[in-house]
Formats: structure tokens, sequence, C-alpha cells
């Protein structure tokens, strides 16, 4: 439907992972399979992932992020400089039912930050080698946001850098480094998936950073400016998109609020070339926050939740989308899922015969607003 990426009908990412592998994947942590055996399982399961986008009728496909256990850590801890702390994160979730901890472990920059190889090559080689000739292979990473916005100054050793400026100067210079060289290897469509600059809209997120030691009121311009300068040398035919996203476990989220305070300085000066933002309920706020988007960006909105099964009803889609076209142009919108399936190998609390319906819709859905492409 459209010549470049985000596509009409899109996705964010992550895909629930089926029952084989989740399997061996406790399997191979009690040491009952090898590495090897492992990667079969996941080589088979993103086979047929893969296939299922293309049936759904999407026009990219991810890799459902199988090699992961989480969507972030995972390539955070491969950088040079950064390693596992001893301390455990922990960050208090809510869904309709309650609450819900999630403690996974934090990190240490102990290093100078850098990219000693690409990370997730042979992840992207793979899905690239398997999709079909129509289909654009889709490479998910965390922004560098997210190296810095949970442990905040604490994290960062004090020792190795005095000063936070030469963090954020290395730090982008690594990322740069990373998308050199996934767009050597064919990749043409990237996401930056960052949960800060939806974080930063909710007070309690802001009171939470000003506690840290952090400034609340600049954090958001700050992490712009680290990925900018990361994107500034990107080549021409690589889309970069982002994500912004308030927390996806278990069907649970973390921050609430609307995109109003980050706006104006998101949509107009963050370099990315698309936006796939959270709107499947009220936590998200209005439309309004979209006048600030520039002609030339497109928004992916996040409509369809990924968190409930029940599907939404189509013509409440075309509203919405009818609804957000008085603040941007239509033909600057496209429709996704509000996050991805599973951002954690846990998944949400869903079935794959649910995610595929709701990936189903999307497609019908942007076919009826948009054409046919």
């Amino acid at each position: 439907m459209t010549a470049r990426p985000p596509f009409r009908a899109d996705h964010v990412g992550s895909l629930l992972r089926p029952a084989v592998l989740r399997e061996a994947r406790r399997d191979h942590a009690a040491g009952k399979i090898t590495a090897e055996q492992l990667r079969a399982v996941e080589d088979d399961a993103i086979r047929d992932v893969v296939k299922m986008q293309k049936a759904a009728g999407l026009e990219s496909a991810t890799d459902g992020e199988f090699r992961r256990s989480s969507w972030h850590m995972d390539f955070i801890y491969q950088l040079g400089g950064v390693s596992r702390s001893d301390e455990r994160l922990h960050v208090k979730f809510h869904n309709l039912a309650g609450d819900l901890e999630f403690s996974p472990p934090g990190l240490q920059v102990d290093g100078k930050v850098r990219l000693d190889e690409p990370i997730f090559a042979d992840h992207f080689e793979f899905l690239k080698a398997h999709t079909d000739p129509g289909i654009t292979p889709k490479l998910t990473i965390p922004s560098p946001s997210m190296v810095y916005y949970r442990g905040g100054r604490a994290a960062v050793s004090e020792t190795v850098y005095p000063e936070l400026d030469e963090f954020f100067t290395d730090l982008s210079a690594a990322y740069a480094e990373q998308l050199r060289a996934m767009s050597a290897l064919g990749c043409t469509y990237l996401q930056l998936d960052d949960t800060s600059l939806a974080y930063l809209n909710d007070p309690k997120q802001r009171e939470l950073v000003a506690r840290m030691g952090g400034d609340p009121d600049t954090m958001h311009l700050r992490n712009i400016s680290t990925i900018n300068a990361a994107l500034a040398g990107k080549p021409d035919d690589l889309t970069v998109t982002t994500h912004l996203c308030r927390g996806n476990f278990r069907s649970s989220w973390v921050a609430s609020g609307s995109y109003e305070f980050v706006a104006e300085a998101l949509f107009g000066d963050l370099a990315v070339d698309g936006f796939f933002l959270e709107y499947d309920d009220e936590r998200s706020g209005g439309f309004e926050p979209l006048r600030f988007v520039p002609k030339g960006k497109r928004v992916v909105l996040g409509l369809v939740t990924s968190k409930r099964p029940e599907l939404e009803d189509p013509d409440a889609l075309v509203r919405r989308i009818e609804e957000a076209s008085r603040y941007v142009d239509i033909d600057q919108l496209c429709l996704s899922p509000q996050c991805g399936f599973s951002s954690t190998e846990e998944g949400n609390d869903l079935t794959a015969s649910d995610q595929l319906r709701k990936l189903e819709l999307i497609v019908s859905t942007a076919e009826r607003v948009w054409g046919r492409s």
C-alpha cells in the first residue's frame, strides 16, 4: 500500500512464542538440550511465523523476537562496556485485575560504550533469507534511551564517565555503527523501541526520574538528541521508525498519559521516518498531540490492542482513523497493534489464533481505508 515502510497495515515486532519454543528454551536453560538444538527449534518457529505474517496479508515480517527473552536486554547486554548487574530492577505493572511486579536483572555501564560486532546480525540474516519477495524484513532493537532510562546516573560508572556527555556521545556512535552494519547486510527497515518517551508523559514517571537524580523536564530532549546523533549518518535506503510503549508484560502496563508533554519535541525534532504510537485505550489520551507531526512523517496508529483477545469493531477503527486525520493528513497514517504481542517470552494473554485474527483485522481495515496496494 506504500512503497516504503511503515506500511498501511503493520505490526510492532514481537509475536507469541509457540509452546514448542517455550519448552525448548526451558530445556536449554536446564541443560537438557544444546544451544544447537535450541537454535534448530527457533529456526523452525521463525519459518512458521514468517509464513503466518504473509498469510495475514502483511507487507513486512519480523522473526517475532523468537531468539530473545526480552525485547531490550538481550540487545543491551551485547553492547561493549555494558554488563549485567547483580541488582534487580523492580517495575510495577498494572492490569484490570490488579498489579504485578516484574524484576529483571539490571545493567551497569562499567566500560566505554562501543559496538564490538553487529548485534542480531545473524538473526536478521536468517529472517531475510526466509522472507519471500515483496515482503520487507524488519529488525527491532531497543533505542539508545533504554541503556540509560531505568538505571540513570547510578548505573553509569563515574570512573569511566565522569561527565555524562561523553557517555551519550559514545552511545550514539555505537548505535550509528549498528545501523550502518545492518544496512550493509541488506536491512531496509529498522525500528527503535523506546519506553522512555512514552513513560515521561506520566507525572508518576517524571517523579521517579527526579528521585533518581535526573531532570524530568528535559530528559526527553536528551533522549531525542542522543537518538538523532545515532541517525545522523544513516544510509538513505534505511527506513527507521520508533515505537513508543507504556509497558507491555503479560497483558499489563506501567505508565499512562497523553503524548502532549513530549509531543512538540518528539514529532518536530526526532529524525525518524515514522512513529508507532499506542492508542488502544484512554491511557494514551486523545489525538490532539498529532498536530505537531510534520509533513513527510508517518504515524502508525496502534488502535488494536495486543493485550486482550477481544476483536475490535472494524467500524470503530475506521472512525478513530478519521478522528486522527483531523490533526494529521490521513495519507500519513497507518494502522497496527498498540504494542507487540510478546515483549517478553511469557507473552500476553491471547492465543495464536487471537493474534492472527487481530493482524488480519488490521490488514482488512487498512485496505478499507486506503485501498489495496
